[in-house]
């Protein structure tokens, strides 16, 4: 099929591509719910459960620019395969881990894989939909899978943990990769930029070294240490960053072509998917160890009351393209941006009893504001590059969306665990659950196993102690918003609704256009 004429061909090669972003957005989530019987089960300490948790979403974000840039190069369907076989080999090894040393690595080698696959999907569909109308609804649906994978992660790894052993959490990747491994070369066209150079072997190392080592200070910070452990990595991490950067600018084919940093639409897209994206991720985190912790809730039942908040996300989504033509871009995502800092509004006022509807009562507001931001800001990245660039633009996205995940849920966990703690220490703790002080996911992992009588004699300040943490986080969450509502009234004024591409046209199988030269596209660029 002619995936790039055909509008049968088009969406049954979304569909195609909707499969591994669903499953990308799961495996980041699926571990919100799992951690507590995993970190049990394993013997995790609180610092490995951490890593557990993030090694995926940090590796994934630190490889995307590097991927994209492959993509744009050996071909993006070559590359979404490839990473496919990869992931489904990670997944199984995840799966059978013996040592929590074992599930990071895993967890590390599905995160360097996956990023194959998230700017792959995004640059296809940017190159499949010619049309802006069809490719915003098919941006806003891609947008959509995401925030579908992110909510039936907890779900359907409760449901497992409920019949089965925590590794069987990751093997539900394997039978969706197998389908995407045996209809993608059928259903999907192949792009790449014939003119593209090679890739840069030093900037490879250099993007990592840029962010690992901010991780690794944010790590740290999240379970209480200071001084050089922190701050000693966070400066070497930001001059690493400022090195890559530089040496973006001098070499002939960079990985990041930072001349699309031009547009200012483009970059303040990119502003609001990151800080959004970090708020976000962090709160998602927050409330679903609320609910095991504070109402008791078995995983799956969790999952479940998160469900209606990822409903949300998706009408904001898909309802977004449709308004394009009666409301002013700016106006739009701004407006959704201020629905969300109202939800997490009223999430600083959660009462510490019967408030589980209360709360996902905001929750859904907040998610609801969050559509015209993931669907409008992508397509406004992805659009704002030549096709040839679709790859890296792609990647510049989802860099944005999921290091400001992963960024989300250490900052916003350390927030919470260290108002937590702070108030923890001064409540006379039983010496058989003292451990339960540490952090808010240490609650979680251990809270369960306690008797009755245990709980009986702390229970309310720990439960004091952890809306104290949300309420503090949700306070950030307004600030971050509002502030981003600014920013997209102002940097989007003026943006128009993305036009058709006509930089490259689609190309069937394995034949490579080569009509436009990627420095031709950019010199255009320029001069509008």
């Amino acid at each position: 099929m002619n995936a790039s004429r055909e509008p049968n061909a088009r969406w049954w090669a979304f569909a195609v591509l909707g499969l591994p972003t669903i499953l990308i957005s799961m495996d980041q989530s699926i571990l919100y719910l799992a951690l507590p019987a995993l970190s049990s089960e394993l013997g995790a300490t609180s610092t490995e459960s951490l890593w557990i948790m993030d090694m995926y979403g940090f590796l994934l974000a630190g490889s995307l620019i590097t991927m994209g840039s492959l993509g744009d190069r050996v071909g993006r369907r070559k590359l979404l395969l490839l990473g496919a076989a990869v992931f489904t080999v990670a997944t199984v090894i995840a799966a059978f881990s013996p040592t929590p040393t074992a599930l990071i690595v895993a967890r590390a080698a599905m995160g360097i894989a996956g990023a194959t696959l998230l700017p792959s999907t995004l640059a296809l569909i940017s190159n499949i939909f010619t049309n802006p109308r069809e490719r915003g609804s098919a941006i806003a649906a891609w947008f959509s899978c995401l925030m579908v994978g992110g909510a039936l992660g907890p779900v359907i790894g409760g449901a497992l943990l409920s019949w089965f052993w925590w590794g069987s959490v990751f093997l539900v990747g394997v039978p969706i990769m197998a389908i995407l491994l045996v209809l993608g070369p059928r259903l999907l066209p192949e792009y790449r930029d014939p003119n593209a150079g090679r890739i840069d072997l030093l900037s490879v190392p250099l993007s990592l070294g840029a962010i690992l080592p901010i991780v690794y200070a944010l790590k740290e910070f999240a379970t209480g240490a200071d001084g050089s452990a922190t701050w000693v990595p966070l400066i070497c991490g930001a001059l690493v960053g400022v090195i890559f950067l530089r040496r973006q600018q001098v070499i002939t084919d960079p990985m990041v072509d930072l001349r699309l940093f031009r547009s200012r639409q483009l970059s303040a897209s990119l502003v609001i998917l990151f800080f959004g994206s970090m708020t976000t991720g962090g709160m998602y985190l927050v409330v679903s160890l609320y609910l095991q912790t504070v109402e008791q809730h078995s995983p799956f039942i969790a999952g479940l009351w998160l469900l209606p908040s990822t409903a949300a996300i998706v009408i904001g989504s898909m309802a977004a393209p449709g308004l394009l033509g009666k409301v002013r871009i700016n106006h739009l995502v701004a407006g959704g941006l201020l629905v969300t800092a109202a939800g997490y509004l009223l999430m600083t006022q959660v009462p510490e009893q019967g408030s589980m509807v209360f709360l996902v009562a905001a929750f859904v507001l907040a998610f609801l504001g969050l559509g015209p931001m993931g669907a409008i800001g992508t397509d406004l990245v992805v659009s704002g590059a030549p096709a040839q660039r679709a790859g890296s633009a792609a990647s510049l996205s989802e860099s944005s969306n999921h290091l400001g995940i992963a960024v989300g849920i250490a900052a916003f966990g350390s927030i919470a665990s260290a108002v937590y703690r702070s108030q923890m220490a001064e409540v006379d703790v039983p010496a058989d659950s003292v451990s339960v002080t540490e952090s808010v996911m240490q609650a979680a992992t251990i809270v369960r196993d306690l008797s009755q009588e245990s709980l009986r004699v702390f229970v309310g300040d720990m439960n004091e102690a952890f809306v104290s943490g949300m309420h503090v986080t949700a306070w950030v969450g307004v600030g971050l918003f509002v502030a981003l509502a600014g920013i997209a009234v102002v940097a989007l004024r003026g943006a128009q609704p993305p036009q058709p591409s006509t930089d490259l046209p689609g190309v069937e199988d394995d034949d490579v256009s080569d009509d436009v030269s990627t420095d031709k596209a950019l010199s255009a660029d320029d001069e509008r």
